[in-house]
C-alpha cells in the first residue's frame, strides 16, 4: 500500500485563532469527512498533527561556516505556513486527490505528495 502525506500550506493561523468553536468544528467535521471518503475508497489516515502558532516556531540552519543559527518564526519568508498534515494509505492515488477535494471547503491549499519507500 502506497503512503502519502495530505498537506495544509495556506491555513491561515490568525484567522483560525480568531474563529469560534462553532467554525473550528466545522473544520473538524470536514476533516473526519475526509477520512470516512478515503476509507470508502480503500485508503486510511494513519497519523497526523495540528500544527499550532507556526508563528512562533523556531528555526535551526547551518549558516556561514558551519554555525547554528536559531532565528524566530518559521524559516519560509510567507505568509503561509504548514498549518497541520494527514499520513495517508490508499493504492489509488487518484482516490485520495478525490477524497482531498472535500478539504477544499476548510483548507484553502491541500497538497498531496507521496512519501518515498525504502
Amino acid at each position: 500500500m502506497s503512503e502519502y502525506v495530505v498537506m495544509f500550506p495556506a491555513d491561515n493561523e490568525a484567522e483560525w485563532e480568531a474563529g469560534s468553536e462553532a467554525d473550528h468544528q466545522t473544520t473538524y467535521d470536514t476533516d473526519l469527512e475526509f477520512g470516512r471518503l478515503l476509507e470508502a475508497r480503500g485508503g486510511a489516515v494513519t497519523g497526523g498533527a495540528g500544527l499550532t502558532h507556526s508563528s512562533r516556531a523556531r528555526t535551526v540552519r547551518r549558516g556561514p561556516s558551519s554555525d547554528v543559527l536559531v532565528t524566530d518564526g518559521p524559516f519560509a519568508e510567507a505568509v503561509e505556513q504548514l498549518s497541520g498534515f494527514y499520513i495517508v494509505t490508499c493504492d489509488d492515488y487518484d482516490a485520495v486527490v478525490e477524497a482531498a477535494h472535500v478539504l477544499t471547503r476548510v483548507h484553502p491549499v491541500v497538497e498531496i505528495r507521496p512519501v518515498q519507500e525504502d
